[in-house]
């Protein structure tokens, strides 16, 4: 039982322990925390939620970069929480300050990490451990003032109206995860896709700062002296207008990061449903360049080396039928329209933006020869793993599989043995599936599990490996310049049903493409073989091995 306490003269903290003194009745001031608790609790995760979606898009690998976020926060969050048991005495003031703390750290932390990123210029040098060590500070930041709110809050509760300590903290993390999973769900449906990563970020920064402040100066405010008023208002205020300034500023931010990155010759720069895709350059004899999510994916002078390295082996032989897996950019199907007996192309594209901006850019569209007015070309917008499970079977005499490299984690089922399983279903009688595999110089393991995992699935297959004209070309997760180091070359297989590999060989009656001929396709085999990774395990949905 809570022994009465004198009065206390206007604005001297209370002693330890004592109740708070509350302008409003016990049970209303009791609520207003649990909704302190509830929003604080969705701020904090969206925090998490932004530094792992940004990690995974700057650093690429989202399964570490999730694992370094969220590892790292949950111990800070435990080291936070001890030490605010020393801030208990005074809890309202405590809060408040890491309330503020905390709107500023996570609210700027998106553009400090996108910062980095754009002007460090090459992380491959002295920066190579920059964005990791970023990564980890904010993470740690975070996860430690997210960890001191809870005894902070506690205290609070307890001071209200006191209870048994098993029903305040039933009470509190019911708050707590009730507001973590609005949190959780505003990320990726409200804030991602309305308002991008980092205006995301700074409004998430100003709720949190308004809900703090509010709830301290507002319903404890009497427990506070007047200096600690005024120095908490001053913070709450301070905090609230960096956070105002910088989204003022945001729009101007991300265009010159865009040119840190891109250089100043960026013409489109939209965020699809799936993915940011930029175009820079393709007007006044400028080569065309098409980053999708930061990662150079389309480069104007040497795409058509790669793009007829990959369809044209595939297309001796019964063609008339193609499907294409990704390559919504339309320059596969450029390279599988110049054959002549072909009727049907079939692209399936996970990004309708994609799709609409290659048929509509005048530089990409004229770049792919504008295929997508072509009657023969139907496009579809899904997931290729799920269409496949969809499709009719042995409907197709070619597959081409022009998807992101299996080094980045939401590839990586497309690279599995589950998918190749499901290519090969939907193959007709003598079809042939072509594969790009990723870099082999650098990473030759990846590109022999690609391999193992096609013979897994009952494929026979003929590896080769075209070297790149110019470097900055990267069909993987790799940035033209800056970020990462630039592939040497594609690795590409050949793969049929059965067990004899498909040759590799161009057909003579078909138009001889541009940059690729019958001795240097050759070459090109022999130079995979010379790579080659024996031993390897498949890779599966379950394990994957990339």
């Amino acid at each position: 039982m809570i022994e009465p306490h004198a009065p206390a003269p206007p604005g001297t903290p209370p002693s330890w322990g004592a109740p708070a003194r509350l302008p409003v009745r016990p049970a209303t001031g009791r609520f207003l925390v649990l909704a302190g608790v509830f929003v604080c609790a969705a701020c904090g995760l969206v925090y998490e939620l932004e530094l792992v979606a940004l990690a995974s898009y700057l650093m690429g690998d989202s399964v570490t970069q999730a694992s370094v976020v969220l590892s790292v926060m949950v111990f800070a969050m435990g080291a936070g929480s001890l030490a605010a048991k020393r801030l208990r005495r005074l809890a309202a003031a405590g809060f408040g300050a890491v309330e503020a703390a905390l709107a500023l750290v996570g609210g700027c932390s998106a553009m400090a990490l996108y910062a980095v990123f754009a002007w460090t210029g090459d992380w491959g040098g002295m920066w190579a451990d920059g964005p990791r060590c970023l990564l980890v500070a904010f993470s740690l930041a975070i996860g430690l003032l997210i960890g001191a709110e809870v005894p902070l809050l506690m205290e609070l509760i307890q001071r209200i109206r006191r209870q048994d300590a098993g029903g305040a903290v039933a009470d509190l993390f019911a708050a707590d995860y009730v507001g973590a999973l609005v949190g959780g769900l505003a990320f990726p449906f409200l804030l991602l896709p309305r308002l991008g990563q980092l205006t995301g970020a700074l409004l998430t920064g100003t709720v949190n700062a308004v809900a703090g402040g509010a709830l301290v100066l507002g319903l404890f405010r009497r427990d506070l002296t007047r200096r600690a008023r005024w120095l908490m208002l001053l913070a709450n205020l301070t905090v609230l207008g960096v956070l105002a300034c910088s989204a003022v500023l945001v729009d101007d931010f991300e265009r010159a990061a865009r040119h840190a990155m891109y250089g100043h010759d960026v013409r489109v720069a939209l965020q699809t449903d799936v993915q940011e895709v930029v175009l820079t350059g393709g007007t006044h004899g400028r080569p065309l360049d098409l980053f999708l999510d930061g990662r150079l994916r389309v480069g104007g002078r040497d795409e058509r080396r790669y793009h007829e390295a990959l369809v044209h082996p595939a297309m001796t032989g019964p063609h008339a039928r193609v499907l294409i897996l990704g390559g919504g950019d339309g320059l596969a199907a450029r390279e599988v329209l110049r054959h002549r007996d072909v009727r049907r192309v079939d692209v399936v594209e996970l990004d309708a933006g994609l799709l609409r901006l290659a048929h509509h850019d005048p530089a990409l569209s004229r770049l792919n020869g504008y295929v997508y007015d072509d009657a023969r070309v139907h496009t579809t917008t899904a997931d290729a793993f799920r269409w496949l499970r969809g499709a009719p079977a042995a409907r197709y005499d070619v597959v081409i599989a022009d998807l992101p490299d299996p080094g980045i984690t939401a590839s990586t089922k497309l690279y599995s043995l589950e998918f190749y399983g499901l290519a090969r279903r939907v193959l007709a009688p003598g079809g042939r599936l072509a594969v790009h595999a990723g870099p082999v110089s650098a990473r030759p393991r990846v590109f022999w599990t690609v391999q193992s995992t096609l013979r897994a699935a009952g494929l026979a297959t003929s590896p080769y490996r075209v070297p790149g004209h110019d470097l900055g070309f990267a069909a993987g997760p790799h940035r033209s310049a800056g970020a990462f180091p630039a592939p040497h070359d594609w690795g590409f297989l050949l793969a049929a049903p059965g067990t004899t590999a498909p040759p590799l060989r161009l057909d003579p009656r078909q138009p001889r493409p541009r940059t690729l001929t019958q001795a240097g396709l050759t070459a090109a085999a022999r130079s995979a073989a010379r790579t080659r990774v024996t031993g390897l395990p498949a890779s599966t949905l379950v394990h994957p091995r990339y």
